[in-house]
């Protein structure tokens, strides 16, 4: 579905992600991990238009330099992780807004599916009961919730997250990672997730793509590139082991 061929990404003189190459098929949730300064973000941005990189991405066999940002956020939806509310839209215009890529005609009008795809995102993202709330009045986590309606209400053939748990307190993160495993279960779907938490990366991910200092440490299925051994290498500690010792708190 989503192909980069030797992905390079430079700031100035210094390559911050280089000679990176991925496949992402269908029904697969791909999870990008690393530590900080790694290349997480700087990855998600490049296969989502937002960053300049050298290389190649293509999207079901198209190079995306082709795709006119409208086309491509019809087939792409993307959540950054740094956005917030500025104006006092509701929730639903907000939301709402994930439609523009499929508006047509004159004046960007004419979506006739738009008004159920609003109703299902807000439904999917446990919003319908506040869609006429200022987005001013609520608080970091519920904006996030609304901004990942907003990109569900596209109605992409692939996610990209970037940090979406971001704000959430442990309730929400559990839910949203439940409805996104929910919406990836429809055929022709594929879901990429930058994360810090391993052990959500651990539970959710079908693949993993380790990262350290740009470069692609480990790829693939994410049980057999989530090990002990790559991890204390990446992370120059002992993570497997640490995680344990917080796991046994809860049994003292």
């Amino acid at each position: 579905m989503l192909k980069a061929e030797h992905l390079t990404v430079r700031y100035g003189e210094k390559a911050v992600l280089g000679d990176l190459s991925l496949e992402v098929q269908e029904g697969e949730w791909w999870v990008v991990v690393g530590p900080n300064g790694a290349g997480k973000s700087t990855l998600a941005g490049a296969l989502g238009k937002s960053v300049p990189c050298e290389g190649t991405v293509t999207l079901a066999g198209r190079d995306i330099r082709e795709i006119s940002p409208q086309e491509y956020a019809r087939k792409v939806g993307v959540l950054s992780q740094n956005h917030s509310a500025v104006y006092g839209f509701t929730v639903e215009e907000v939301v709402g807004l994930g439609r523009y890529a499929r508006h047509t005609g004159f004046l960007r009008k004419g979506d006739p599916e738009g008004s159920g795809k609003i109703d299902g995102a807000l439904a999917l993202t446990g919003l319908s009961e506040m869609r006429k709330r200022n987005m001013l009045t609520l608080s970091g986590g519920e904006q996030q919730r609304v901004f990942l309606a907003q990109v569900i209400c596209q109605d992409p053939d692939i996610l990209i997250l970037d940090e979406p748990a971001n704000h959430l307190d442990l309730p929400f993160q559990q839910e949203l990672f439940s409805l996104i495993g929910e919406w990836l279960k429809t055929p022709g779907r594929a879901v990429i997730t930058v994360m810090h938490d391993l052990s959500l990366a651990r539970k959710y991910g079908t693949h993993a793509l380790l990262l350290d200092r740009g470069r692609c440490a480990g790829q693939g299925k994410a049980s057999e590139v989530l090990t002990p051994e790559a991890l204390r290498e990446v992370y120059g500690m002992d993570v497997y082991g640490w995680m344990k010792d917080l796991l046994n708190t809860w049994n003292e």
